[in-house]
């Protein structure tokens, strides 16, 4: 008997090659959709390893991880068992890992990437982002007035530092490509400005009332690939994120329409407009007919021209996940770490 653990593929597994893909400058295909793994404190780490297992067993080939989620070792287990299954290569996976913000050290960076590989059970990641252009860090749980005494603003010498130790990842074949996460423009115009090795992607909040248009399309013009985190609206968010302005993009009538129209979740809707546009969402969700259906929707007819024109009308520029723990002594507000007026902020 063998003692290889168990893994097949669903019987009702969406076929990987009708999702659609986003080339990078490299000329490599990212698949349009991911899975997120940042559990918040509402799941166990055993859950979303399951989930990981569960959605690639319907078709999911994107998974997107974090060293800071503190899960990495139990989706190495995971993908360990869908790899040794024979059923799905290393190939077909696209994986994607982050630097946290207590890494940025020139002598931390390969170090973390190596221990998240290793967690992963991989030899090298398709993706590695610096999660947040501060090194500034929060210990896991606080609330929202919590503040790191030694948190600064961004400083372009020191990111440029941890970029040049990404830059040598890929030297060393440990990861395919490098990108960026929770950037501005005015950030990464002087990363592209000063990179030996372009950022392949850039990861960032994108929903209908957060579309962020300025900056998406400032990928695009850049061939930086727009991934997508909290594609709909972010509902189980720590609730350190949530404040009282905040809109439920689920709720909005424009995206409850269209659901109806297509028998579907408002979520779906939300997911299927992110796709359609042109950016790689990563909804989370343990649940598999909600990860499911998260996926199927990419390969299902497009949303009509005019459905898409009207949630382009209903962007409210409604920023849920504001980063108030990263705020530095002098900051004004966490506009600031946004570069709001176009200006990056400094103490």
């Amino acid at each position: 008997m063998s003692n290889q653990p168990s893994f097949e593929l669903a019987a009702d597994t969406i076929d990987p090659t009708r999702v659609p893909q986003r080339a990078l400058y490299t000329g490599a295909k990212m698949p349009g959709i991911g899975l997120g793994t940042f559990g918040s404190d509402r799941f166990s780490g055993e859950d979303i390893a399951e989930a990981v297992r569960g959605a690639i067993s319907v078709g999911y080939r994107h998974i997107d991880c974090a060293s800071v989620y503190g899960n990495e070792h139990l989706i190495g287990a995971a993908l360990r068992t869908v790899l040794t299954s024979g059923l799905v290569s290393r190939e077909e996976l696209w994986i994607t890992s982050k630097l946290w913000n207590d890494k940025h050290d020139e002598a931390d960076v390969i170090a973390s990437c190596q221990q998240s590989l290793k967690d992963l059970q991989l030899e090298y990641l398709d993706l590695y982002l610096i999660h947040w252009p501060f090194p500034n860090y929060h210990a896991p749980g606080v609330d929202v007035s919590s503040r790191d005494p030694h948190a600064k603003p961004y400083i372009h010498e020191s990111y440029m530092k941890t970029w040049r130790q990404l830059e040598k990842l890929v030297e060393m074949g440990l990861v395919k490509h490098i990108g960026t996460s929770n950037m501005t423009i005015p950030k990464l115009e002087l990363l592209v400005r000063d990179a030996a090795v372009q950022p392949a992607a850039n990861e960032m909040e994108l929903h209908p009332h957060f579309q962020q248009p300025a900056l998406f399309q400032y990928c695009l013009d850049h061939q930086i690939v727009p991934v997508g985190f909290s594609p709909i609206g972010s509902p189980s968010r720590p609730d350190r994120d949530k404040t009282a302005d905040d809109t439920v993009d689920i709720e909005d009538p424009v995206i409850v329409r269209i659901a109806e129209r297509l028998g579907v979740h408002p979520a779906v809707v939300c997911v299927k407009w992110a796709v359609q546009r042109g950016q790689v969402p990563i909804p989370f969700s343990i649940y598999r007919d909600q990860y499911r259906d998260n996926l199927e929707c990419a390969t299902t007819p497009p949303l009509t021209d005019e459905e898409m024109q009207a949630i382009a009308g209903i962007d409210k520029n409604c920023r849920l996940i504001k980063g108030q723990v990263f705020l530095w002594e002098g900051a004004k507000s966490w506009e600031d770490l946004w570069d709001v007026d176009g200006v990056i902020a400094s103490v």
